[in-house]
């Protein structure tokens, strides 16, 4: 299992979280701008991976987590932070509110257990890949 990547809201395009945004650039907050804000994880395996009570973890301790949800072998979700209909490739988290910082922040993947499964950075907190427990 791997996590990949955070994305932020962009006005024209979607960016990685952890390029800083540009001048001019508009976020309007609104449940559009708030679903560029993602984060995909990738289940590496070829056998599907029940991820019920896992959680995805921000620096800030905003904490989603995983309902019924089957991650297919060689497949990739990306859990977005507004509200949606959850489908095999997007689940949403229903917030109102961004939770990734665009300067430096980390997404941390946990299984049922609180295990460390994987985590990515940007920003000055790089150490993707590092175990934490």
């Amino acid at each position: 299992m791997r996590l990949h990547h955070a994305h932020c809201p962009d006005a024209r395009r979607e960016r990685p979280l952890w390029h800083p945004g540009r001048p001019g650039m508009s976020d309007d907050r609104s449940n559009r701008s708030l679903n560029r804000e993602w984060v995909e994880i990738t289940n590496t395996g070829r056998r599907a991976v029940n991820l019920d009570g896992w959680t995805l973890k921000d620096e800030d301790g905003h904490t989603f987590t995983f309902h019924h949800y089957r991650l297919d072998g060689r497949s990739t979700v990306r859990i977005h932070t507004g509200e949606g209909r959850d489908t095999r490739t997007d689940l949403f988290q229903d917030r109102r509110h961004y939770v990734w910082d665009n300067r430096s922040d980390t997404a941390t993947l946990r299984n049922d257990h609180g295990r460390f499964i994987d985590d990515a950075s940007w920003g000055h907190h790089r150490h993707s890949g590092r175990h934490h427990r």
